[in-house]
């Protein structure tokens, strides 16, 4: 039997990071978890170092790319307006009673490249009304939840075309390991170090207390309004149910909550957008008031628009990030068509849903306190990409003066 491209030592790091660093399960927690098929054997890792850390029980949904595809080509039109409730339904249900949530991203990116982008559009829209109730508790920090990715066969070929199979998820395999700080002796000491770092980041940018923020740079003069009583975070955060987790494996961003009403200007992609199997190039975006009132791109524009129009929060803005270019995702020079590793090459906005969290006093604010403070509500969560080593960022003062934030894209 062939032996696999990827480190069986680092993969069991992986795992032991996932439930220590970014979960941080507690003793007779029980655990949800998704994952595609082809990630079984990190699966089976987390499976054990979750028993290993006292959890209750572990649940983990399984995607399967053959039967996804099977549905474009066989269901007929009314199943596109269909989403599993009842399933997302169970999953709030156990959050609510305080299981944590795990996600193991590695589905192929591209999978859905080729069908009809009206029935895309309208699963996608079925699917998000339908986990909102699962999301909210997810976005609103209820629980403790983390992502960590693993290295499957259709993904690596999409990222390595040139390379077999076989090399492609090894280099894979390496640059997730390499980012996700697993390629060390000690991991876990390895992200104490790197969530202080962050912290120190967030820290300073409290301490200012920024009305908005300036981009300037090729095709980019955008000020982005902060809400009001926004904090920023970063790295380690508290759930509202007492656990300090690392929700995304790897991060390299200290992020805030943007005025849905104050965004103004227009800001032009550094990085492809890779959504539900389409690949967005080339944006370039205008704003008023907040609202994104025109679009453009060299690809797939129609897609990214019908993102746009999933409801009214869609064109707002729900997330605001900080990253340096140097970061060691940017550093490495791979596009992952994949947004947590492409969000962390690169300074990035969102598209819809803010996090609650990102509010002073976040824990214990309605959901009409938050949108009364600038927060944006919306079905859809989309990151995208807004940074590179030619942008600048300013933080601008309630009384209009202004001082350097990031350079060239770096820290300033």
């Amino acid at each position: 039997m062939a032996t696999s491209p990827i480190d069986p030592v680092k993969l069991d790091k992986l795992a032991q990071v996932a439930i220590k660093v970014g979960l941080q399960l507690a003793e007779g927690q029980d655990l949800v978890m998704t994952a595609p098929m082809s990630a079984a054997p990190l699966v089976r890792r987390i499976t054990e170092h979750a028993y290993k850390a006292g959890a209750g029980l572990v649940t983990t949904i399984y995607s399967d790319e053959e039967s996804t595809l099977a549905r474009y080509k066989y269901a007929n039109d009314k199943s596109f307006d269909k989403a599993a409730g009842w399933l997302y339904s169970g999953m709030a249900e156990a959050f609510r009673n305080n299981a944590a949530r795990l996600a193991i991203s590695g589905d192929n990116p591209m999978m859905l490249a080729g069908q009809d982008p009206d029935k895309t559009s309208r699963a996608m829209r079925a699917n998000s009304a339908a986990y909102k109730p699962a999301l909210q508790l997810i976005t609103g920090f209820d629980i403790n939840w983390n992502i960590v990715s693993y290295p499957t066969p259709a993904w690596a070929r999409l990222v390595f075309p040139d390379d077999s199979e076989e090399v492609a998820v090894g280099k894979l395999a390496d640059a997730i390991f390499k980012a996700s700080r697993v390629d060390v002796e000690d991991p876990i000491a390895a992200w104490k170090e790197h969530n202080a770092n962050l912290k120190a980041r967030w820290t300073w940018l409290n301490g200012k207390s920024f009305s908005a923020l300036k981009y300037t740079g090729p095709g980019t003069d955008l000020t982005v309004g902060l809400a009001d009583g926004h904090r920023w975070k970063g790295g380690a955060s508290e759930a509202k149910n007492g656990i300090t987790c690392n929700p995304n494996i790897p991060t390299e961003e200290v992020f805030t909550t943007p005025h849905r009403m104050r965004v103004d200007g227009y800001v032009a992609a550094t990085k492809p957008l890779s959504h539900n199997g389409a690949l967005i190039e080339d944006m370039q975006a205008r704003f008023e008031g907040g609202r994104l009132v025109e679009l453009k791109a060299s690809k797939g524009q129609d897609i990214f628009n019908k993102v746009l129009d999933t409801d009214e929060g869609a064109r707002r803005l729900g997330e605001v990030a900080l990253v340096p270019h140097s970061s060691p995702i940017s550093a490495s020079g791979v596009l992952f068509f994949n947004t947590l590793y492409d969000e962390n090459a690169s300074c990035h906005i969102a598209q819809g849903q803010c996090y609650s969290d990102c509010f002073v006093g976040g824990k214990d604010l309605s959901q009409e306190q938050i949108n009364a403070q600038g927060g944006n509500t919306s079905n859809i969560h989309v990151d995208w990409m807004i940074g590179s080593d030619q942008i600048d960022i300013d933080g601008v003062h309630a009384d209009g003066t202004t001082e350097p934030v990031m350079r060239k894209g770096e820290w300033a």
